[in-house]
């Protein structure tokens, strides 16, 4: 990834740059494991978030997947948080301030805002794509719209 756009324009022209590179990243790698790994570290450097990463369906549980930033939560239920909310529910969810989500587990006392958005494959959701920011309110629709591209090329 290039460092050249990562605090140039807007936040959806960063995600318009951002996008072709990982395309094209990702179009020539088949490990799923490794294209979470990328997008993670992809989505820390252009956007500074607190946190970043993939939690796995993995018997009927979110497993920690690939992620960057501080030490997160491991085994995450469905239905459970964010993250198992929007699981449960199957689309993006964004919370501008956690501290007002029923629910929320706290993996990080720094996190104050989250948008958590699924990867779905052949209509299963297999993964979900965790955001954490320190700022309140830090996501909004088009943050909504360019995960959910990404999360889309991940299937």
């Amino acid at each position: 990834m290039e460092k050249s756009f990562n605090c140039i324009g807007s936040k959806e022209e960063r995600y318009e740059a951002l996008i072709p590179q990982l395309k094209s990243l990702l179009n020539t790698e088949t490990d799923q494991i490794a294209n979470y790994a990328n997008v993670s570290a992809a989505l820390k450097e252009v956007f500074d978030f607190l946190w970043v990463g993939f939690y796995r369906v993995s018997n009927k549980v979110l497993v920690l997947g690939p992620f960057q930033g501080p030490i997160a939560c491991t085994r995450i239920a469905f239905g459970k948080g964010v993250c198992g909310f929007a699981w449960q529910e199957g689309k993006t969810v964004i919370v501008p301030d956690v501290d007002q989500f029923p629910g929320h587990i706290a993996c990080s006392s720094r996190s104050k805002s989250e948008i958590v958005v699924p990867v779905v494959k052949e209509a299963n959701i297999i993964a979900v794509l965790d955001v954490d920011s320190e700022l309140l309110n830090n996501f909004d629709e088009i943050d909504a719209k360019y995960l959910e591209i990404i999360c889309a090329l991940l299937s």
